[in-house]
C-alpha cells in the first residue's frame, strides 16, 4: 500500500474512532473544518467522506453530512492491524489533533498508555513517535512511560527568533543573489499572487494563512541549499504551530498582519531592492517574535497543567 494509501486509511479509522466516541456528531463540520481538526488536506476529507458514504455510515443531504449509524467494530483493532507507518501517522495526526484542541496544553502531563488508549495504536508505535517528536523540544520525559508538554518563557522565544533571524536573513542574501533564469523566482511570484488572493478572502478564510506561511518561508531557505537549513525550517514551524493553535485571540488579526508583511517583503525582493527586503523581513520577525511572546503569557494560566 502506498504512503498516500496509508495516510488515507488510517485518517478513515480516525474519522470512525471519533464518531464511535461521540467526538463528531450529526451533521459534521465542515469540509474545512474537518481538514483543519484531522490535520488533513480538505480532497483527503473529500475523498473520506465519500467513501464512508458508500458504507453507509454517513449520508449526505445537500452539503451536510448526517452520521447514519455508529460503526461497531473496535477502532483499537482495526488500527492495530495497520503497518507499523500507517499507525505511526494516525498517532502523529491524532496528537497534533489533542493540541490543537486543547486537550494538550502546555505543562499538561499524559503517559504513553493513555496515548494509546486514545489513539487505538500500540504502545511501541507511540513511544516511537513520542521519542521523535521531542526533538522538538516540545515535549518531555519525566519518568518510565510518563510525559509533560513544556513551557517557554521570553528568553526561549528570543533565542528561537534570533536562529531564524540568521538562518532566514542569510537565506534572503542568497535569494537576491539567484540568477534572472532560477524558477525560484517565478515561484516568487506566484507566492505573490497566492497572497493577494487569500487577502481578498481573509475573513473566511484566514486560517488557510499556515500553509502559505511555511511557503513562504521554505521558498526563502531554498535559496541556502543546505540541508541544515531545510530541517531548522521543520522545527520552526511545528513550534510555530502548535504556540498559535494554543492561542487564538487574535489569529486573525495577525495572520492578516502577516499577509501584508509578506506581500511587502515579496514585493522587494522582484523589485530587486535587497536592502528593502531585508529590513521588512526583519521587521516581520521583529512582529512575529512580540505574537509569540504574548501567546506565552497567555498561555501560563493554571489550567494548563491538568493531567491527561
Amino acid at each position: 500500500m502506498s504512503r498516500p494509501q496509508h495516510l488515507r486509511h488510517s485518517v478513515i479509522n480516525q474519522f470512525l474512532d471519533s464518531i464511535a466516541r461521540g467526538h463528531l456528531t450529526s451533521p459534521l463540520p465542515s469540509q474545512h473544518a474537518l481538514a483543519e481538526a484531522f490535520n488533513i488536506s480538505r480532497t483527503t476529507v473529500r475523498h473520506i467522506l465519500t467513501h464512508l458514504v458508500a458504507e453507509q455510515i454517513l449520508s449526505q443531504q445537500g452539503r451536510q453530512f448526517l452520521i447514519r449509524r455508529i460503526p461497531s467494530a473496535s477502532t483499537e483493532a482495526r488500527i492495530q492491524t495497520l503497518p507499523d507507518d500507517a499507525q505511526y501517522q494516525h498517532v502523529e495526526q491524532a496528537f497534533y489533533r489533542m493540541i490543537n484542541q486543547r486537550v494538550l496544553r502546555p505543562g499538561a502531563r499524559f503517559t504513553e498508555l493513555a496515548l494509546a488508549r486514545e489513539t487505538g495504536a500500540t504502545p511501541q508505535i507511540v513511544r516511537e513517535f513520542l521519542l521523535r517528536f521531542s526533538r522538538y523540544a516540545l515535549i518531555e520525559h519525566e519518568q518510565r512511560g510518563s510525559w509533560r508538554m513544556k513551557t517557554f518563557d521570553r528568553q526561549w522565544a528570543e533565542q528561537l527568533f534570533e536562529l531564524r533571524a540568521l538562518l532566514e536573513t542569510h537565506a534572503l542574501g542568497k535569494f537576491m543573489a539567484l540568477g534572472a533564469d532560477d524558477p525560484r523566482w517565478l515561484q516568487a511570484r506566484d507566492l505573490l499572487a497566492r497572497h493577494r488572493q487569500l487577502r481578498n478572502s481573509i475573513g473566511s478564510d484566514y486560517r488557510l494563512f499556515s500553509e502559505l506561511d511555511q511557503g513562504f518561508h521554505a521558498l526563502l531557505l531554498s535559496a541556502a541549499q543546505n540541508l541544515f537549513f531545510n530541517q531548522s525550517l521543520e522545527i520552526i514551524s511545528v513550534i510555530f504551530h502548535f504556540h498559535y493553535q494554543w492561542d487564538e485571540r487574535d489569529l486573525q488579526q495577525r495572520n492578516i498582519v502577516s499577509v501584508d508583511q509578506h506581500m511587502m517583503i515579496l514585493n522587494a525582493m522582484l523589485a530587486g531592492q535587497r536592502e528593502q527586503a531585508v529590513s521588512l523581513l526583519h521587521y516581520h520577525l521583529d512582529t512575529a517574535k512580540q505574537a509569540m511572546i504574548t501567546a506565552l503569557v497567555v498561555n501560563q494560566q493554571p489550567d494548563a497543567s491538568r493531567t491527561t
